[in-house]
């Protein structure tokens, strides 16, 4: 759904801009967190954002957004907006679901089958380098979708070998689609937009409006997003305190398959393989583990 676009729930008319328009308003408040959000909807089942914020702000709001966009050079973007058809209802297996989500690109790979997010540390080892091209590569070669979070390290080499083998991939990243994190990743993300699917649950008027150290929460609420997404999350490397976990945990929260590369179990100096495994974690020692479990 573009936001030029009316679409229908039941018998309400729905205005996409509205509908933007509220979402960001309800961000702006600065009590608004995902948690108190996500109570906001649950307490009032079936109300779209507009039911909630008066026409007036909801307006302002949503051309603050459009005008910001166009500074951008974003012209054409999507959303999807719980209550209407196309909404991904897989999204309501997260613990506090987001009620909207902007994109660029394609949509369609969304919903693609063996959707599967590929993630890890950002300070990525030579050898999780190397592990990352090859699981990727194999990835593709057997039709899956590959999902990252275009962030340093795992992420971004996930993003790339998937391109370079003709593969899909899905970027579900912690910044608004009109901002670029990391800055090297500029090109990548471009790239990513224009051919691919770019998605991002970030309001971006909350987003300006805050300092960096506050925009940072974003990223781990980005992941347990991009796990309902999936169909499954592999775990290339990752450190004790790495925010790849939070995604782990979301991941066997909302009953997808979690994976784990069989080197971490063999890193003496993290213990969460061996936790996540007893929670139900399947190791992978090698690519038909993976396979097993999508017949």
């Amino acid at each position: 759904m573009s936001w030029e676009d009316s679409e229908f729930l039941n018998a309400k008319p729905v205005n996409t801009r509205a509908e933007i328009g509220a979402y960001e308003y309800l961000w702006k408040q600065p009590s608004t967190s995902t948690k108190r959000l996500a109570e906001l909807f649950e307490a009032n089942p079936g109300m779209l954002p507009s039911e909630l914020v008066g026409e007036t702000e909801a307006m302002h709001a949503a051309e603050e957004v459009l005008a910001h966009f166009a500074k951008k050079g974003i012209k054409r973007f999507g959303v999807r907006i719980h209550g209407t058809h196309d909404y991904p209802e897989r999204l309501r297996d997260a613990t506090e679901p987001v009620e909207m989500l902007y994109f660029l690109g394609s949509w369609e790979l969304a919903e693609a089958p063996r959707r599967i997010a590929v993630v890890g540390t950002r300070k990525v080892t030579t050898e999780g380098a190397a592990r990352t091209r090859k699981l990727v590569k194999l990835l593709v070669e057997n039709d899956f979708t590959v999902v990252s979070g275009l962030a340093q390290g795992v992420d971004t080499i996930a993003h790339e070998t998937t391109i370079a083998h003709g593969g899909r991939t899905v970027a579900v990243i912690g910044t608004p689609i009109s901002e670029v994190y990391p800055r090297e990743n500029a090109e990548l993300q471009r790239l990513i937009a224009a051919k691919y699917l770019l998605v991002s649950q970030v309001p971006v008027l909350r987003y300006k409006s805050q300092s960096p150290n506050w925009n940072r929460l974003f990223f781990p609420e980005r992941n347990k997003t991009m796990s309902a997404l999936s169909d499954a999350t592999i775990i290339v490397e990752a450190s004790e305190t790495s925010g790849t976990l939070i995604q782990a945990k979301a991941a066997l929260n909302q009953g997808r398959k979690l994976f784990i590369l069989e080197s971490n179990f063999h890193n003496p100096t993290i213990t969460w393989p061996a936790k996540y495994e007893k929670l139900g974690a399947i190791r992978v020692r090698d690519f038909a583990d993976i396979q097993r479990a999508f017949v």
